[in-house]
């Protein structure tokens, strides 16, 4: 390995804004050079070493949405505000067969429905379809096609179901529990991740949960806390669990499926405190009984120094993810893209939302980007898409966390700093 860049030098580098890609030591890079359209690809020989002494503590100052600020995204596209608050931290957003968005406002513990368009490009409904949830994030329809028959919700601490057809605005009754509890439960409320996505195999057989961590790095012998934590459990839909289906990915926040391949993907959180640009968070594939190497190896074969010497039949057997992104990027909710109004080369993409995190001395993410793929495999580059949400002086107003694709092929974005919800269409114009 050897020692990128230092990140204030990279700042005076020149970016292209074609479709030329950002690579080795060029793609570490902050906010200030995320504009629509600009690609990156970092490798992992292009990583620096790791440096402790490095870490800060950077964490975003939120400040309300200035005049005149909004969101950017490419040539053709635009974006209107949807939802403009009204949400106390909308977070998981999915799309319902029949068209209907469903938001998770994960802090009210509500599931909320939005459906249609005012003439000014407003939500035309806005109904809460359930309460009294543990923060909720995770929502999937069941069984997959046009008629699911429920609605399954992925709370901190559970996994229930409602009943459901096509249309419903609100619950018809009582949630119905899946899966009682989940890894976690009695220590949650002394720290860790509490998101947990759900989504269902494309045959429709296994469920997939994802659990993230209980720390940054702690060593999973001795902390019984991480017991089944920074996974991918598999269950059956009717909730029998399976099996870990996946182990050593911090903290698998959002979750897909490939629609070419049928392979689960996983949008991640890597862990901190080892500099700026180590470890970068990742979209990748998750392989059926595969290791990502938390906490004792990161990307391959590359040791966290503050397990030296720990675990070394490990070493070769630490998969390395499809594309890494910017460390502490806090990659959120991702999706494939399957609709039909924004341009053909779109198709089969990914989106995913980078909601920007503590551990960077410059500010990196608080953007939504597009992963390159080509028959469903990656190329390992990455595109901004919808930035502008950090003032000239480094503020943060905006902070996206999730992205789903609606019937019309419009992409719809929350954002829980302004507690709202994006629209984003093509126009060609």
């Amino acid at each position: 390995m050897r020692y990128g860049t230092p990140l204030l030098a990279l700042s005076l580098l020149p970016v292209t804004l074609a479709a030329q890609t950002n690579t080795g030591s060029s793609s570490f890079h902050d906010w200030t050079q995320e504009k629509p359209g600009v690609r990156w690809k970092t490798i992992v020989s292009d990583l620096p070493e790791p440096n402790e002494a490095e870490s800060v503590d950077n964490g975003p100052t939120l400040v309300p949405r200035p005049d005149g600020a909004w969101p950017e995204a490419p040539a053709g596209f635009k974006v209107q505000l949807y939802v403009d608050g009204g949400f106390k931290q909308p977070r998981l957003i999915r799309t319902a067969p029949n068209g209907d968005l469903f938001v998770a406002d994960s802090e009210a513990g509500e599931i909320v429905v939005l459906r249609g368009l005012t003439p000014d490009g407003k939500a035309a409904t806005k109904e809460t379809f359930a309460t009294g949830l543990d923060h909720p994030f995770g929502i999937a329809f069941y069984p997959l096609g046009p008629n699911p028959k429920w609605v399954y919700v992925a709370n901190t601490t559970s996994v229930v179901r409602f009943a459901y057809k096509n249309g419903d605005l609100k619950a018809s009754g009582q949630p119905e529990t899946i899966v009682p509890t989940l890894p976690g439960y009695a220590q949650l409320r002394g720290g860790g991740h509490w998101t947990r996505d759900v989504v269902f195999s494309k045959d429709g057989r296994r469920m997939f949960i994802s659990v993230g961590s209980a720390s940054n790095v702690d060593d999973t012998d001795n902390n019984p806390n991480e017991f089944h934590r920074a996974d991918v459990l598999e269950y059956s839909p009717e909730g029998k669990f399976v099996k870990i289906y996946a182990s050593g990915l911090r903290n698998c926040v959002g979750e897909a499926i490939n629609p070419i391949t049928g392979q689960l993907w996983c949008s991640t959180n890597e862990r901190d405190r080892l500099g700026d640009n180590l470890v970068p968070d990742y979209i990748t594939s998750v392989k059926e009984d595969g290791f990502y190497g938390w906490p004792w190896w990161y990307m391959g074969p590359h040791q966290d120094p503050r397990h030296a010497g720990k675990h070394p039949e490990l070493k070769d057997k630490v998969i390395v993810p499809d594309v890494l992104l910017q460390s502490h990027f806090a990659s959120l909710e991702m999706l494939f893209y399957n609709g039909k109004q924004f341009p053909s080369d779109y198709t089969g993409d990914a989106f995913a939302a980078e909601h920007g995190s503590w551990n960077r001395a410059h500010r990196a993410g608080y953007e939504v980007i597009r992963v390159p793929m080509k028959n469903g495999h990656a190329t390992g580059e990455y595109e901004d898409f919808l930035t502008g949400f950090v003032t000239p002086d480094g503020k943060v107003w905006g902070r996206p966390v999730g992205v789903t694709v609606a019937n019309d092929g419009s992409l719809f974005v929350t954002d829980d700093a302004t507690r709202s919800v994006w629209h984003v269409i093509y126009t060609g114009k």
